[in-house]
């Protein structure tokens, strides 16, 4: 089968992402062997290729029982009580949180000295989310879906914040709503601009292609984010994690398709999809 196929140039990892793995990389090479706080990025080919290099993936209650040992802490960022865990246990971190997380936790923690109530948009769970609520000894609010709202008595004044990876137009509709049941909104617009760029640039991709292949890890948020906008703007988009995944049915002869991904979704990962569909 004939088909056209085109590789988005802004897909790929975010700077931040780009930033763990290389550090990652970089100690892997030299001893071989790296522990890593929860998965380096949401992309599981991605990290099966790094466990083959020697980074070994441990949660929180693992973490509990090292001693004297490194961890990477992944772009996500961590809440404060890991740091301090790390001390107790004279555990090295390699800090690989990325810079626009680490400034949100700061003006989380700023916000939440103020002694205002702290309202996050995220998603329950996620890391970066339990990095943040960390920052308010537990007390910040998360909304994932607007209707969650009506589980709380809100005061009349909050301070919102979102997760970074967040679709912009969900995190102005939910600070409408706030504002419609007559509550103060103390905006912070918190969203990563590499992401929601991207919002704006996909569009454009989605509508210029026949077909879309939309390539993410099932664990990824910024992942089911820029799929939606994709899906919204053409119909014909398809999701994979990987190249296996990928249904010659989907497509027909002469078609022009486009691949794109998350900002967890390696540049490796779209180049073997690429080829697959080149070869179908």
């Amino acid at each position: 089968m004939k088909v056209e196929v085109d590789i988005d140039q802004n897909s790929g990892f975010c700077f931040g992402v780009v930033f763990a793995i290389q550090m990652a990389e970089d100690i892997l090479n030299e001893e071989g062997h790296l522990y890593c706080l929860g998965d380096i990025v949401h992309n599981d080919e991605e990290v099966a290729r790094l466990k083959a290099k020697g980074l070994e993936i441990i949660d929180h209650e693992q973490f509990k029982k090292l001693n004297g040992a490194k961890v990477l802490i992944r772009a996500h960022g961590e809440p404060p009580e890991t740091y301090q865990q790390a001390l107790e246990q004279n555990i090295e971190l390699v800090d690989a949180s990325c810079p626009v997380v680490l400034k949100l936790q700061n003006r989380v923690r700023e916000a939440y000295n103020d002694d205002e109530q702290i309202l996050i948009y995220g998603k329950h769970g996620h890391a970066e989310v339990k990095g943040l609520v960390g920052q308010t000894n537990g007390e910040a609010i998360v909304i994932e879906k607007f209707e969650e709202l009506e589980q709380y008595e809100l005061p009349k004044k909050i301070q919102l914040f979102s997760q970074t990876t967040k679709r912009t137009k969900n995190l102005y509709a939910l600070k409408e709503n706030l504002e419609s049941r007559g509550i103060e909104v103390d905006f912070n617009d918190t969203l990563c601009r590499q992401v929601s760029n991207r919002d704006i640039q996909l569009r454009d991709f989605a509508k210029a292609y026949d077909k879309i292949v939309f390539v993410a890890g099932l664990k990824s948020s910024n992942g089911k984010v820029l799929y939606d906008v994709c899906k919204d703007n053409n119909e014909n988009t398809y999701f994979v994690s990987n190249k296996d995944e990928v249904n010659k049915d989907w497509f027909k002869e002469g078609d022009r398709i486009g691949i794109c991904g998350a900002t967890s979704t390696p540049q490796w990962q779209m180049d073997e999809i690429k080829e697959k569909l080149l070869n179908l």
